[in-house]
């Protein structure tokens, strides 16, 4: 059997050839024709009025996406708008318009905002506006710029604000806080045991006993006190070795001895002094006690007023104004500021001695910190430039000094590490073999003549 296809495709041959089947010799022929394929013209109008119907609406979907730009829409009835352009080879005109935006701003970036513009109070008020006047895209842009840095200079002011209260609550003592020295202050006058001699005359030798555990605490806020001395005795595991010896000031001192004497911490032993009952502590010995009291500027820079005097600027971050603000404390002139540098003097028979400020917490025994051997340094701290806390752990002398000062410049070291001087740990033998106060004194005759100085010794 063979098969024969005509070149147009459009018909196909058979044939077969027997041995003896035909007379002729020759075999059997079929010959099949294909039809050739019509489209009915019913198709066609089909066709055609579809079309007809179909034409007008994608042009006119064209027409009004090439006039209005391509929305995002997430309805059925956005779908031609949508596809309408791509069925069409067009782009999506909505990238093209971010980028004009963008240009836009970038020009307005550099622009100054008119001292006359009137801004919006809101949002809405905005869109309002730009409907209305038909604003162009380059002042919708400055109209937005202002709204924006009004917006950081009202967040600003309300953060320094927030500080400068914070810093008053702070520095400021509380009305029940000083009602409550005024009443212990009274009952120091009225109640005999609140005057009862601290410690008692038998345990007087104790005071200057080597094998005790020795702290000093200087102090004019009697509820700190209350809570540093507590809270070292209850976590200690020795606290019949510990004995405290409290410093305050002349106002304070009834109110801190009444304290103390009607709620003691035995088994401790509590010594409350007070600076005008050491006769150590005189003017003479003491320079910088005259220094404040004969410089009005360094009286008011402490005691003025903090706010007009911290040099606010539109580089002030609100972390340097705090840091400002709590450089202006008062505290930083008194007495009891400045009387660790005195230690040696105050308590001649001690060896060594734990000195810590009235804002700590103990949490455990600190009887290991007299096993600790300083290998002849005078003092042992914690140091505040090692540590994951950027803030907090990044203090180095740069961070207290201001080294635009000559005299800083030559004897300091920017990079040298700080300390913590909430704990500090004094070996008072090898202190005594030092010139640590002669140093500090010559340091503080600098201040009567040079006013930045001592502000950027004390302050920095």
């Amino acid at each position: 059997m063979h098969l024969h296809f005509s070149p147009s495709m459009r018909s196909i041959t058979i044939s077969s050839s027997s041995s003896g089947g035909n007379v002729n010799g020759g075999g059997d022929l079929m010959k099949i024709k294909v039809a050739p394929r019509h489209i009915s013209y019913r198709t066609l109008f089909h066709t055609i009025l579809i079309l007809a119907f179909l034409l007008p609406f994608v042009f006119i979907l064209t027409a009004l996406v090439t006039l209005e730009g391509v929305n995002k829409c997430s309805s059925f009835d956005c779908l031609g708008r949508r596809l309408g352009p791509k069925l069409l080879g067009q782009a999506d005109d909505s990238g093209r318009l971010v980028k004009d935006f963008v240009k836009i701003l970038n020009q307005v970036n550099s622009d100054k905002v008119p001292d006359g513009l009137k801004l919006p109070e809101s949002f809405s008020q905005l869109v309002s506006e730009m409907k209305n006047n038909k604003h162009s895209a380059k002042d919708f842009a400055l109209i937005l710029k202002a709204m924006m840095e009004r917006s950081e200079r009202e967040i600003r002011e309300l953060k320094f604000s927030e500080l400068m209260n914070k810093h008053f609550a702070a520095s400021a003592i509380p009305k029940g806080i000083h009602c409550f020295s005024l009443r212990l202050t009274d009952e120091y006058s009225s109640n005999a045991h609140a005057r009862k001699q601290l410690p008692s005359p038998e345990l007087l030798p104790l005071l200057s006993d080597n094998s005790y555990y020795h702290f000093v605490l200087s102090t004019d806020n009697i509820l700190a006190a209350a809570v540093v001395v507590t809270s070292a005795v209850q976590s200690s595991l020795k606290p019949e070795k510990i004995v405290f010896h409290v410093i305050t000031d002349k106002k304070t001192y009834a109110g801190m001895h009444s304290w103390f004497a009607l709620n003691p911490v035995s088994p401790a032993i509590i010594e409350v002094k007070s600076v005008h009952q050491f006769d150590w502590l005189t003017r003479e010995n003491i320079p910088v006690l005259e220094a404040v009291e004969n410089h009005y500027g360094i009286r008011n820079y402490y005691h003025g007023n903090h706010v007009s005097g911290s040099n606010l600027s539109d580089t002030t971050t609100p972390r340097k104004f705090a840091s400002k603000l709590q450089a202006r404390s008062p505290k930083y002139i008194s007495l009891l500021n400045h009387l660790r540098i005195y230690l040696p003097e105050l308590f001649p028979n001690l060896d060594k001695l734990v000195f810590l400020d009235d804002d700590v917490v103990i949490q455990r025994d600190l009887s290991p910190l007299w096993e600790i051997d300083l290998n002849g340094k005078v003092n042992g701290a914690v140091e505040t430039c090692k540590g994951e806390d950027e803030w907090v752990m990044s203090k180095r002398f740069r961070t207290y000094f201001n080294f635009s000062h000559l005299l800083i410049a030559k004897n300091l070291n920017p990079d040298e590490c700080a300390w913590a001087y909430g704990m500090n740990i004094f070996d008072l033998r090898e202190w005594r073999k030092t010139n640590i106060r002669d140093t500090y004194h010559t340091w503080l005759k600098e201040v009567k003549s040079n006013y930045t100085f001592f502000t950027t010794v004390l302050i920095y």
